[in-house]
């Protein structure tokens, strides 16, 4: 099967296309770089031995978009492409809208006109807003703590609509939850274009030394040491997850989280970073963030029935693996 992955050169498709060729499939890759690197795409073929086509496109445009499918004969398509931290949608909210909706408008009609069949759809667990945990596919979407949760919530709608439309166009929206960690070679991680949105790379580059001190927003919250919970699954079994979906797609649109139905806290997680590692985190609380929830963790159960997944790999590891990252990486690549 051929793959066009979206976003491949980012955090989550980098390490979704090695799992992919390392299984045998052939993927596509298409990225803008607005968040990733070029050099990426030499560390897949380095884990991989193998090779890709690549296309530096923006797939919110229809044209850039035809020409790969036109190009090649498509069996799925794996879309991460999006513009993906909470914080930074709510100060700038149209070009969130823009970027993610309009790319998963383009890439549905795509599909449609062109027979393919496959549709794997890179959402998120902020749909849920503050629902109460843990999580379950069935909860209504509640997503308007941020702008960020409502494009994959509006994403949702309109590809289960058009699923409903076109009963040959199958659906899987992922929503998972806090991927961290990274390849075990040391080769890929999660290296974000100027300063992190995310925990773990804020982390790893604080253990660095590139940043002085970690800022954790909020120790208030009605959770075990009042700062928030969330559900962080390694990055290597989120990637797993997505091959999953790809092969267990059937008529219709289907959701599913990828998780590890295990909550952390922000200060355990940085304990946990510290004991592994052997280096120190120092921190400060901030005010809490615009648009963060408490308590955000998983019920994994349909993923577990549906797909036959369930994440394996644990926290020490998923710490262990990103530190492995940070102190291999360059900034100057």
């Amino acid at each position: 099967m051929k793959i066009l992955i979206t976003g491949g050169a980012g955090y989550i498709g980098s390490h979704t296309c090695v799992t992919l060729l390392e299984n045998g499939y052939d993927v596509i890759v298409a990225d803008n770089f607005v968040n990733s690197r070029r050099q990426v795409l030499d560390r897949i073929r380095e884990i991989t031995k193998r090779d890709f086509a690549f296309y530096e496109i923006d797939v919110t445009d229809e044209e850039a978009v035809e020409q790969v499918f036109t190009e090649h004969r498509i069996d799925g398509v794996i879309h991460f492409a999006g513009l993906k931290a909470v914080g930074e949608s709510v100060h700038k909210p149209l070009e969130y809208y823009q970027n993610n909706v309009l790319s998963t408008i383009v890439l549905a009609k795509a599909c449609i006109r062109l027979g393919v069949g496959k549709f794997v759809f890179s959402s998120s667990a902020t749909v849920y807003g503050d629902n109460e945990v843990p999580l379950v596919e069935t909860m209504p979407m509640r997503p308007t703590t941020n702008p960020y949760g409502e494009t994959k919530a509006m994403c949702e709608r309109i590809l289960t609509d058009a699923a409903k439309a076109h009963p040959q166009f199958a659906v899987s929206l992922l929503r998972y939850f806090n991927p961290i960690g990274a390849h075990e070679s040391g080769l890929i991680g999660e290296a974000p274009n100027g300063i992190p949105n995310n925990l773990m790379p804020y982390i790893t580059q604080v253990a660095k030394g590139k940043l002085d001190k970690l800022r954790v927003f909020g120790d208030d919250y009605p959770t075990i040491d009042g700062t928030g919970v969330r559900d962080y699954i390694h990055v290597v079994d989120l990637a797993e997850g997505h091959m999953a979906a790809l092969e267990h797609l059937v008529e219709g649109a289907h959701v599913y989280n990828l998780g590890t139905g295990q909550g952390t806290s922000v200060l355990q997680l940085v304990r946990t970073f510290e004991e592994v590692n052997g280096v120190e985190i120092p921190y400060e609380i901030t005010a809490r963030r615009p648009g963060d929830v408490a308590e955000s963790y998983a019920d994994v159960t349909k993923a577990m029935r549906e797909l036959n997944w369930t994440a394996k790999r644990g926290l020490e590891e998923m710490c262990r693996d990103a530190w492995r990252f940070e102190c291999m990486y360059s900034d100057d690549e």
